[in-house]
């Protein structure tokens, strides 16, 4: 098991890593939320395992609860969102050709990281 990583939101572990593939657990806690971002050079796919979610892709919201899935295309500013009194647990399947944590343009973050524009 790899270790925890920690973020204003939660935290998360990295579960495997292969080439062109990374999947990770997030762990949000509640009432948190991810910072609005794009990635260059990586599309997302995101899994509820509990909780619900809601995301935002470019210009749209979504509700998601457990077992539903969404897709987050490559360049996409999207954000994860816990608006419950509850952890949500995410799984994450990253693939493309660069991923790592620097693959971030941040737009929006409410715990005051450094934003793009």
């Amino acid at each position: 098991m790899s270790e925890n990583i920690k973020k204003p939101w939660g935290y998360f572990e990295v579960l495997d890593t292969q080439d062109g593939y990374l999947t990770k657990k997030l762990y949000l806690k509640p009432e948190s939320k991810l910072s609005l971002q794009s990635h260059k050079f990586r599309s997302e796919h995101w899994i509820v395992v509990r909780g619900s979610a809601t995301v935002t892709i470019d210009e749209n919201k979504y509700i998601l609860n457990l077992n539903e899935s969404i897709y987050i295309p490559m360049g996409s500013k999207h954000r994860l969102e816990n608006n419950s009194e509850n952890e949500l647990i995410i799984i994450e399947v990253q693939i493309g050709d660069k991923l790592d944590e620097d693959d971030i343009i941040r737009y929006d973050d409410i715990y005051g990281r450094e934003v793009s524009e």
